[in-house]
């Protein structure tokens, strides 16, 4: 169809009856701005609108579509052209609505999903099922979409977009647990065992231990090497207090200030606040926290701390002789000879450089054991 025509035409006929576009308007039922959209090519009149437009303008729809006066003898060859316009038309109007009912599908399937990300916290399963969920109903409007396609490339269609949205949902989900530290919300089982709760997804398994406490931590295990009962447990924060992290802060003096502060900070009951002195003269290293010594002691945290601490301290920094902890309670203090002396594996742990895995072999994987910890703290803490 000549839109440009038609409106030309649809204009003239309306001049020639002494009518504007207000007044046209006002008898259809429409705006002024419908009118003029129509003069001007924007769009056409809608199917409903074409009698009732015709006997205002005195033409027939014939004449309408075809944006002009019609001779007798050409009327029956201008109706067949006409019809068939107007079929085009009408299947082009069809496939427009289609495709806008269609991305509504897609558009509402898509919000659906990053609602459900975002309102459910990472461990409901309600934010697991309502995404998919949302990616089901997205799928509703691609397939819509594909409706010109067989029937064998529709499935195909559909099929593949359905795997690579739950593809796209599990990475996003791995990146999350990776950079924020997240239970993963697609997560096919959950157990949970003391302060251990283990979520096993088809690619990777995730522990999140020491669960809503200030302590808490991730680990995961791509390479599922780990069980419920064998992953590395501790009761403090092993991102920041794992050998890991602190090998980083190793150095053979004390007196380089930023390097010992840093590691004393990232060790446990610094949460809690604390400064420090050095005695280079000494190789003294004092401690102050801002607690009480009993303070937190749940399950002998305090004691697991200290001798944490001092195993760490005197393993990564060499010329520090000793260590004072002093509390708004009580003052604790240790030397390296009582560590060398009484600490079992000591010089395992401590070669010529630390050695990580025999540090969490004889140091991390022995601070759940209440019995280790109350004998080695009165060997090694006066």
């Amino acid at each position: 169809m000549d839109f440009e025509k038609i409106g030309k035409f649809i204009a003239k006929c309306r001049k020639e009856k002494n009518l504007t576009q207000s007044e046209l308007a006002e008898q259809l039922g429409v705006s002024d701005k419908t009118i003029s959209n129509w003069e001007n090519a924007r769009c056409m009149p809608d199917l409903s609108l074409f009698k009732p437009l015709c006997e205002i303008l005195g033409i027939s729809i014939n004449e309408l579509l075809s944006g002009e006066r019609i001779k007798k003898e050409e009327y029956q060859e201008k109706l067949e052209e006409n019809i068939l316009r107007t079929i085009d038309y009408t299947n082009q109007k069809v496939a427009e609505k289609n495709q806008k009912i269609s991305m509504l599908w897609i558009v509402f399937g898509v919000l659906l999903v990053l609602a459900s990300m975002t309102i459910f916290p990472s461990e409901s399963s309600w934010g697991f099922w309502y995404s998919i969920f949302g990616v089901c109903i997205s799928l509703i409007g691609v397939v819509r979409l594909a409706k010109k396609l067989s029937i064998g490339k529709r499935i195909l269609v559909g099929i593949s977009y359905f795997i690579v949205c739950i593809g796209l949902l599990f990475i996003i989900d791995y990146m999350s647990v990776l950079r924020i530290h997240q239970a993963p919300r697609f997560s096919l089982l959950k157990e949970t065992r003391n302060n251990v709760i283990e979520y096993k997804t088809p690619f990777y398994q995730v522990y999140r231990i020491n669960y809503n406490t200030p302590n808490e931590y991730y680990i995961i295990d791509q390479k599922k090497q780990y069980t419920i009962d064998t992953v590395p447990n501790v009761p403090f924060n092993r991102t920041k207090t794992g050998i890991d992290n602190l090998i980083q802060y190793q150095n053979p003096y004390m007196g380089n200030n930023s390097n010992t502060g840093n590691l004393i900070h990232q060790l446990p009951l610094a949460e809690y606040g604390l400064v420090f002195e050095m005695n280079p003269e000494k190789l003294e290293l004092s401690i102050y926290y801002h607690m009480t010594d009993w303070y937190g002691n749940e399950n002998q945290y305090l004691e697991r701390s200290l001798v944490y601490n001092s195993i760490a301290i005197f393993s990564l920094i060499d010329n520090v002789q000793t260590i004072q902890y002093h509390f708004s309670g009580k003052d604790y203090q240790t030397t390296r000879k009582q560590v060398k002396e009484n600490y079992p594996n000591f010089q395992d742990i401590k070669q010529k450089e630390v050695n990580p895995k025999k540090f969490n072999q004889y140091l991390e994987n022995k601070m759940w054991d209440d019995e280790f910890i109350q004998n080695i703290f009165q060997k090694i803490i006066q």
